[in-house]
């Protein structure tokens, strides 16, 4: 079965997800690590690219993009093409470095966002790369130290994370922290990084509860929101083809 295009807009919110071809490592030592942040600074404000969180993983990454002018495929090309070729080059190995094709989700901004960002910073974590949250605020390699004012990472967007806390920085912070700490215990979340229908439902309890009710709601595979919300997405991508 074919695989469907990307649905990207200017302003829109994307989950972008990237492995390591089988699984491989792609990051093996803090000169990678902070070669590619340098790389994706750089790419981020080139193309006014907007970014909320993020973490690296030795054998991927996350991101929280919300796209400027510049469509995500273009962004996610530059970044992957460019540190792949410094990576082999470094190595001097040949062939792909990442999967031939990354994930990227479009997501329901006022119901995701913040879940999103707390999902993407708990990674560290989940990964045991840090053993707490206390640790996690000093890590290099992830956006949560950005947000606690630990890590400095200026093209990291941190005031629209922290103003749905609270207008005043400490106060902001401090339940900032308070809700991600609420998020520890909730593991890894298929809801977020799943397909379609079951991961916009919650899972397949919400699946069998909206059937129960008979409430059906439109999906897709590319799209993290309810069912008005994929509507309007897809009803707006299928214009824009055709415009095209």
């Amino acid at each position: 079965m074919p695989r469907k295009s990307r649905i990207d807009a200017a302003g829109a919110l994307h989950h972008v997800m990237v492995r390591g071809i089988e699984r491989r490592t792609v990051f093996r030592s803090d000169a990678d690590r902070n070669h590619f942040l340098e790389r994706l600074g750089e790419i981020l404000r080139e193309t006014k690219t907007t970014c909320y969180a993020w973490s690296l993983i030795p054998n991927h990454f996350h991101l929280l993009l919300r796209t400027g002018p510049v469509p995500i495929s273009t962004v996610m090309r530059r970044l992957l093409t460019g540190y792949a070729l410094w990576y082999n080059r470094r190595y001097r190995r040949h062939g792909h470095l990442f999967q031939n094709r990354f994930k990227s989700i479009l997501c329901q901004e006022d119901s995701y966002l913040l879940e999103l960002v707390r999902y993407i910073h708990l990674n560290p974590i989940r990964a045991g790369l840090v053993g707490d949250l206390d640790e996690l605020g000093g890590y290099a390699y992830c956006g949560h130290g950005v947000v606690m004012g630990k890590v400095k990472k200026p093209w990291q967007d941190t005031g629209s994370v922290l103003g749905m806390f609270g207008e005043k920085l400490g106060a902001a912070r401090r339940a900032y922290r308070a809700f991600v700490e609420e998020g520890i215990a909730q593991g890894k979340r298929q809801d977020l990084t799943g397909g379609g229908l079951l991961r916009s439902a919650g899972g397949w309890e919400g699946v069998k509860a909206l059937r129960e009710e008979k409430v059906y709601q439109r999906n897709d595979e590319r799209i993290l929101g309810d069912g008005d919300f994929v509507g309007r997405v897809l009803a707006s991508a299928e214009e824009a083809m055709e415009k095209r």
